[in-house]
């Protein structure tokens, strides 16, 4: 039954009252009310005056409520920055300064705020492509991508560029919108340097070349810009000829290749072919040398030799001239097979064995003896000696 039923006999109202006679004052309401807060307050009702609660109570307790909202307001202020970041202190919306890692104290709300900005995490941009599943390159965005080269052919360039926040401040405060800065400065450097380079040295050996030369003019705009941000790497995800010519460029790719191969394997092959026909032209020429002096020695070995020969000669003229003619014999007659025949009686007829010496000569031509020896029937000294010569008796 509730309490302002009809007939709720002495059931007492929530004001501590009675119900007995009708709904409550509201002027004893709000009455107790004040006693209450009073007391709270360490103030009471005025002795027998039935007034409301005392003054000072009242300024007290404001006072009281006051201070703690001012202290917890003070308290708001106290801030911690993580490492890796930098707290932006802005004081009436203006930038003041950039606090390092560590706790800090600022004045609290509305008079300053701080923003925490992350200055080790590495962003990246993408120029020409956006990334697919797995960080692979995945759609080509060819307004970005084809770009016109100095000798007036189109590649497809995909850029990927990182880059960190060097400056907080200026981050925040000189740049509007710092990530599509960056992108836009992106795309012009790179359209500046393929613009000014060969088709070949951007597909081939010029990658890294043109690489360094983007993030080079990239971080010379920023910092024109005072953008707060700084490059940290450029990587060059592909250069490729349009697709509608690219059968084309790679056979000429092919071609270029084999064209090197060719070229490789033939310096290897004169690398090996010059130095053994250099070795073989120096030995000639060394042999040729020794040749050379050799003769020139032995003619004038020859020369002395006769000179000295001339001395003695005119000294003994028949002298010398018969040691002359027996030390020619000797020497002639020393190489060859002698037959010896008593020809005294003119009865007796010489029988010679050609046979065996027709043998004898057509064996040595086969194992390379002088043609001559062979010719005049001529024996060396290992040759076996002929059979003695037969006489037999003529008739007179």
């Amino acid at each position: 039954m509730a309490w302002n039923e009809p007939g709720g006999g002495n059931n007492k109202d929530p004001w501590g009252g009675r119900n007995d006679q009708g709904p409550p004052d509201l002027d004893e309401v709000v009455r107790k009310m004040q006693d209450k807060l009073g007391s709270l307050f360490g103030g009471g009702r005025r002795g027998g005056s039935g007034g409301g609660p005392s003054g000072k109570g009242l300024a007290g307790g404001f006072g009281l409520i006051a201070g703690i909202v001012f202290i917890v307001w003070l308290f708001s202020g106290i801030y911690i920055v993580d490492a890796g970041t930098r707290g932006v202190v802005m004081r009436f919306g203006a930038y003041t300064e950039a606090t390092m890692p560590g706790p800090h104290w600022h004045i609290p709300y509305p008079i300053e705020q701080v923003e925490i900005v992350n200055v080790e995490q590495r962003r990246f941009v993408e120029i020409g492509y956006r990334s697919g599943t797995g960080g692979q390159a995945g759609l080509t965005v060819e307004r970005e991508a084809l770009m016109l080269t100095q000798d007036e052919n189109i590649v497809n360039v995909k850029l990927a560029v990182q880059y960190q926040i060097s400056d907080p401040g200026k981050y925040l405060f000189d740049v509007r919108q710092p990530e599509a800065v960056l992108k836009q400065v992106a795309e012009s450097a790179v359209r500046e340097v393929i613009g000014k380079s060969q088709m070949d040295f951007v597909l081939k050996e010029g990658r890294a070349e043109v690489v360094s030369r983007v993030e080079k003019s990239m971080q010379a705009t920023l910092d024109k810009y005072d953008s707060g941000l700084l490059v940290s790497d450029v990587n060059l995800q592909d250069a490729q000829p349009p697709e509608e010519v690219q059968g084309a460029f790679s056979d000429a790719i092919k071609a270029r290749e084999d064209k090197e191969r060719l070229k490789n394997e033939a310096e290897a092959y004169a690398n090996e072919v010059i130095p053994k026909a250099r070795g073989r032209a120096a030995r000639l020429t060394q042999e040729a040398q020794a040749y050379k002096e050799s003769l020139i020695a032995k003619a004038q070995g020859d020369a002395s030799r006769f000179t000295a020969l001339l001395k003695e000669y005119k000294k003994a003229p028949e002298v010398t001239r018969q040691r002359l003619y027996l030390e020619t014999m000797e020497t002639v007659l020393s190489r060859t097979n002698k037959v010896i025949v008593d020809s005294d009686n003119a009865n007796n007829l010489m029988y010679l064995p050609l046979d065996q010496l027709m043998k004898q000569n057509t064996a040595k031509r086969i194992t390379g003896t002088n043609v001559s020896d062979a010719l005049t029937g001529t024996l060396t000294d290992k040759s076996p000696a002929p059979r003695p010569a037969r006489r037999t008796r003529g008739t007179r």
